[in-house]
């Protein structure tokens, strides 16, 4: 899977993320660090082209690259803290970019996320509602 991760700031974490794909044998790009509405945009406009599978982008709250992401028409991002809020995110939100918070990220709780977001997939249940976003993403 190609899966593009940004984040406004070298940490640990994010370090350790993109080494945990690699070694779960997905391609990564990482983006050098930016400002975070940057580099959510460019995480974002990189999977709605379908450049990537996924996004992860990555700021202190994960709110403003949850926020800048979801700008970009095609993009899906879901702010998620836990493993749980990740599935539901993939299952009913069809959710394409991840978004994470440093300042709540232990590599412990990277983990489980990154395993219940990668091993989840769309249900196929919320159509009217996903519909709504894609006519949104039409007016744009």
């Amino acid at each position: 899977m190609k899966i593009i991760l940004g984040s406004d700031e070298r940490s640990p974490v994010v370090a350790h993320i993109a080494t945990t794909l690699e070694m779960k044998g997905h391609e990564v790009r990482r983006l050098g660090t930016r400002a975070w509405g940057k580099a959510a945009v460019r995480v974002a406009e990189t999977v709605a082209k379908k450049e990537a599978d996924f996004g992860i982008v990555c700021c202190f709250t994960g709110t403003g690259v949850a926020m800048a992401a979801n700008k970009v028409p095609g993009a899906r991002a879901a702010l998620c803290v836990d493993p749980q809020t990740a599935k539901g995110a993939r299952k009913w939100n069809d959710a394409n970019v991840l978004a994470l918070s440093l300042r709540l990220l232990t590599t412990t709780l990277a983990d489980e996320i990154l395993e219940a977001w990668l091993s989840s997939k769309y249900s196929g249940t919320e159509g009217e509602s996903l519909g709504v976003l894609k006519d949104l993403d039409r007016a744009r």
